[in-house]
């Protein structure tokens, strides 16, 4: 074999070894970009998929014309109101007037009036206007302010799984479905009176000293300090029924 063509057989194999080690590279390069899943990283607990979490929220009040004054059901609403907003309330409160109502002014006044007899000053509203979006429908007067709730951090009604049998993996992981507890923890987070007993527990509130020291008068005799409830007339309701 002449040295010429030696040569050219050296850079052919050199030439093949390089391409096969940028193949392998390439190869390994994809080899790593796909995550191999060994177990379940799915959210089991429904608190993790659905969690309640605490944020401002606005609080609203429609109050319907039903002449130039307020009915004593609609003063009572807004002085409901005013001592929502006193309690946890943040901010101004934004009073929203429909265009073109010619009493929506006058219930105005009467509102100013209502929310001062709540303790609330005239100078903690912010009136605006606003165009209903329906001139046949009643378009209200809305007061909202800003304030602490308790909410979920997710969107209920999603169904990403098949629970039929088109999903055989997530049928045999026997994992719940990913709705599953979001109306729960919806309703929950509605029925909070104060969000902060979601972050901590209250103080302890003063105890009984008399009943307390009754109970331990109780035992030092032998006796036992629990109450016994009455139950007389036991029934008579169902008798009276009948």
């Amino acid at each position: 074999m002449s040295r010429s063509a030696a040569h050219s057989s050296r850079y052919q194999a050199g030439s093949r070894l390089v391409v096969l080690a940028a193949l392998g590279l390439s190869l390994a390069a994809c080899a790593s970009d796909q995550v191999v899943q060994t177990g379940s990283i799915y959210p089991y607990d429904y608190r993790e998929r659905h969690p309640i979490v605490l944020t401002d929220m606005p609080t609203n009040l429609d109050i319907f014309a039903r002449g130039l004054e307020l009915d004593q059901r609609q003063r009572d609403d807004v002085k409901s109101f005013a001592a929502s907003y006193r309690t946890r309330g943040k901010g101004a409160i934004a009073v929203q007037v429909p265009k073109g109502d010619s009493r929506a002014h006058g219930v105005l006044d009467a509102i100013r009036g209502a929310l001062s007899e709540g303790g609330i000053p005239g100078r903690t509203l912010r009136v605006t206007s606003y165009q209903p979006t329906d001139p046949g429908l009643a378009a209200p007067i809305r007061l909202s302010f800003m304030q602490m709730q308790a909410k979920v951090d997710s969107k209920c009604g999603l169904w990403p799984q098949d629970l039929g049998v088109s999903n055989a993996g997530f049928n045999l992981r026997n994992e719940p479905y990913w709705n599953h507890g979001c109306a729960t923890q919806s309703n929950v987070a509605a029925q909070i009176a104060d969000p902060v007993d979601l972050v901590r527990g209250r103080t302890a509130g003063a105890i009984d000293p008399i009943r307390r020291s009754n109970n331990i008068e109780k035992l030092r005799d032998g006796n036992d300090p629990s109450t016994n409830y009455r139950q007389d007339g036991k029934g008579q309701i169902n008798q009276a029924i009948q």
